[in-house]
């Protein structure tokens, strides 16, 4: 058991992608069995809806953002990684805000909130010393999005205690958008950049995809301008247009990246799909908030297919390099990639009420994302809790 411990929080992105893995998993199961099956063990204090969105949005969405950041910083400023205690202790603080939400009626909500929100400061300031040895505002400006993301949980907290009302929505649609603002910038870098060494890799010597040099300022702009204005303007016209045009941006972006060679690896077409259904997420939410369909649908789409399709794009591929392994997709990841985007559409159309198939909808997206999530928790186990794969030996001849 200790040497079980000492591996997995060895690396950042061992122990919170399989947290991150797992919520996800629970979440669903739970807010399917409470609201399809009447068997409801979430809080009395919120509705199952509220929890399972809270959970997904902070608790899913900050143990992705510590897996990564804490494995990909270190690796952009050349600082050290972080130790095992304070991995752990950052992993310990995460479990016990995801059990002090699931208990908040039988604990001081004072309490809840104060552990729920230690999280996202403990993970940033780490972040943000590794960050001061070479600060690139490129990077450094992911700091931004983790102030907002925790500015959301904080409108959650603060109406679920009472204090305000109204402001739980904005702050878990901050939240989201949040996450899908660190997607257009990142995502903006390492779609293109993981396609292109592919492609060197294979041996095919190709220029840099097309990505004009003022998509990367334009993206930024617009990225923080997501959150802004559903933090300031929530659910405004001037809400609905801005979040539109950000869905186009993205949109114009993915459709210039796109050449043959990225369709023949799941490990990069996944990349591709999950950054261009983020931005139809956003045109449909977008398209929402100035009068035309669903902004509950919308938002869905871009949670399940946008935020959840990328992150578990990102995880996997990180999963693979980090742990030594060759950077391929096994059979059920791929299954898991093609799953994200047809639950996302499965709930819109839901949203949508789609001839009149609300419940059933709703029901088959919920079922979709427990099945893709059950199969990458059966493909992390394994990578996430073993020791990193030898490196081969140069003088052994080729597999």
């Amino acid at each position: 058991m200790k040497r079980f411990f000492s591996l997995i929080l060895g690396e950042g992105f061992r122990v919170f992608f399989l947290g991150a893995v797992f919520l996800a998993l629970l979440s669903l199961s739970l807010w399917l069995a409470a609201y399809f099956g009447g068997l409801d063990i979430t809080p009395e204090r919120i509705s199952p809806s509220d929890w399972h969105a809270h959970e997904l949005v902070f608790g899913y969405g900050g143990a992705t953002l510590a897996g990564f950041f804490l494995t990909a910083v270190p690796n952009w400023t050349g600082a050290k990684a972080a130790r095992h205690f304070y991995i752990g202790a950052a992993a310990l603080i995460w479990l016990l805000a995801r059990v002090a939400i699931l208990y908040m009626d039988n604990l001081l909500f004072t309490g809840v909130a104060v552990v729920e929100l230690l999280f996202v400061p403990f993970i940033g300031a780490k972040i943000a010393t590794q960050l001061v040895r070479k600060p690139k505002p490129q990077n450094v400006v992911f700091l931004i999005f983790l102030t907002f993301f925790w500015i959301g949980d904080c409108l959650v907290l603060l109406d679920w205690g009472g204090h305000t009302a109204g402001r739980a929505g904005i702050g878990l649609r901050v939240g989201l958008l949040s996450l899908a603002a660190m997607i257009l910038v990142l995502g903006g870098r390492v779609t293109p950049a993981f396609t292109r060494n592919a492609m060197h890799r294979a041996g095919i010597e190709v220029a840099e995809l097309a990505d004009p040099a003022v998509f990367t300022p334009v993206a930024l702009v617009l990225a923080i301008a997501l959150p802004v204005v559903q933090l300031l303007y929530p659910d405004t016209l001037l809400s609905g247009i801005i979040t539109l045009i950000v869905g186009l941006f993205a949109l114009i972006r993915v459709a210039k990246w796109q050449n043959r060679f990225q369709w023949s690896q799941p490990i990069l077409w996944t990349l591709h799909l999950s950054y261009g259904t983020v931005g139809v997420g956003l045109v449909f939410w977008g398209l929402a908030m100035v009068g035309f369909g669903s902004e509950v649908a919308g938002l869905h789409f871009l949670a399940v297919g946008g935020v959840g399709g990328m992150t578990v794009s990102v995880m996997s591929r990180a999963s693979l390099g980090h742990s030594g392994r060759p950077l391929v997709a096994p059979s059920a990841m791929v299954i898991a990639y093609v799953l994200l985007p047809v639950a996302a559409l499965m709930r819109w159309l839901g949203g949508m009420n789609v001839w009149g198939l609300y419940t059933p909808l709703v029901f088959l997206s919920g079922l979709i994302w427990c099945f893709a999530f059950a199969l990458v928790a059966g493909v992390f186990w394994p990578i996430l809790t073993h020791s990193r794969a030898p490196r081969p030996s140069v003088t052994s001849p080729p597999t």
